[in-house]
């Protein structure tokens, strides 16, 4: 199924040739077969949005810059952080602590001095998607988490914009191209996975290389759509192994069921992120043994001396994690680290004893949720409480 963008439905711009400089930048499109000045005319008119900035935002906003999309809108609220620049190829160590959007236009104005990038240093809510979405003919979504990846495929259903779309994990990506008339996000993934099902990148890790590859597929599926060029991933998801380098090609179908997205108040309506929950001394600070602690909160008893005595700390990351960064704790609270592994092999060892409060704690939460439901599966009755740090480290004050 061929799928492109109509001109005719896009805000009209003043381009109607390309200039002598264009000419000579594009040279090598220009002399692809079917290719030609109208298809080049057609990237440098139109505005593509592209959510997230990071791994898989990184080589998509670097080769559409190149190609000559016109103007690009990025969203994203980060900062460039060191962990990032082994994957994330579109920042340098010299833009750690910089925004996000702010280093990603410097590198796409070098690249292409003529594209106009929109920075909107924010996060995608669902008070400015429909905004975002809207102002644009095409959305790419780069994002690392499900509560975005919902949100950009509702606004753009409700917007009726097409989304290139884009995942990744350890060594494993897949890219589709969401659009009217085809399969929709919601008809391939109709339900919004638990918190914690699912690991992040963060929490999993994700080879370097592989959102360059994924994020230059969804770069190539984007020019497609935009230029009218070639035939788009609608109704087909591509799965990419790194580990194999083979490819695999799943047809895709509308659930002819299923009820359309008209609003965004499902994701109004969501609860707050657990480490944005649970005031200091609160009741919701501590709760019932296999609940989580808001980092506020678990900062809130490393300060008190009377509670922090109760207190023990594990860290079940491995060793070279521990060795970058670690929650510091007070000499009278107990600070072990036993990595993951060797808790669930033997968690009934690590269970609190009465009136004591064990807090444990990994890069992003997903392994500390695991060691504590092993604990308090092993001794329940230990009298003891055992808590997961909300959001790991991650969420932890620098």
């Amino acid at each position: 199924m061929t799928a492109a963008l109509d001109p005719a439905a896009r805000e009209p711009r003043d381009l109607t040739a390309l200039s002598d400089t264009q000419l000579e930048r594009f040279a090598r499109h220009l002399s692809l077969d079917g290719f030609g000045p109208e298809a080049q005319l057609a990237l440098l008119r139109s505005r593509v949005l592209v959510v997230g900035a990071g791994g898989l935002g990184a080589p998509v906003l670097t080769y559409l810059a190149a190609a000559g999309v016109g103007e690009v809108h990025v969203i994203d609220d980060d900062v460039v952080d060191r962990s990032n620049l082994h994957r994330q190829v579109i920042h340098a160590e010299a833009d750690l602590g910089r925004p996000k959007t702010a280093s990603a236009a410097a590198t796409m104005r070098g690249l292409h001095p003529e594209v106009r990038v929109v920075e909107h240093r924010e996060r995608l809510t669902a008070a400015n998607a429909l905004e975002r979405v809207g102002a644009v003919d095409l959305v790419l979504d780069g994002t690392d988490n499900y509560a975005t990846r919902y949100l950009v495929a509702d606004a753009c259903e409700i917007a009726g914009v097409p989304v290139v779309w884009g995942a990744i994990l350890r060594f494993a990506g897949q890219v589709s191209v969401f659009a009217p008339g085809g399969p929709l996000y919601r008809d391939v993934f109709p339900e919004r996975p638990e918190p914690g099902e699912v690991p992040s990148c963060a929490q999993a890790g994700v080879l370097g290389v592989l959102p360059g590859i994924v994020g230059s597929l969804m770069a190539a599926e984007a020019i497609k759509l935009l230029s009218g060029v070639g035939e788009p991933l609608v109704g087909r998801l591509l799965s990419v192994d790194a580990l194999t380098m083979r490819f695999r090609e799943l047809r895709l179908v509308t659930d002819p069921e299923r009820t359309p997205v008209t609003d965004l108040s499902a994701h109004a309506a969501q609860a707050p992120r657990p480490d944005d929950a649970g005031a200091p001394g609160s009741a919701e600070a501590c709760g019932a043994a296999g609940e989580e602690i808001a980092p506020a909160a678990l900062a809130a008893l490393l300060a008190d001396p009377a509670r922090a005595a109760s207190l023990t700390l594990l860290d079940v990351r491995e060793d070279w994690e521990r060795r970058l960064r670690r929650v510091e704790a007070p000499a009278a609270v107990a600070d072990r680290h036993v990595p993951l592994e060797a808790v669930l092999a033997e968690p009934a060892a690590h269970a609190p004893g009465q009136d004591r409060v064990l807090v444990v704690y990994c890069a992003a939460g997903a392994r500390s949720a695991r060691a504590r439901d092993a604990v308090v599966g092993a001794d329940p009755s230990s009298g003891g409480r055992v808590l997961s740090l909300a959001g790991g480290l991650a969420a932890w004050p620098a």
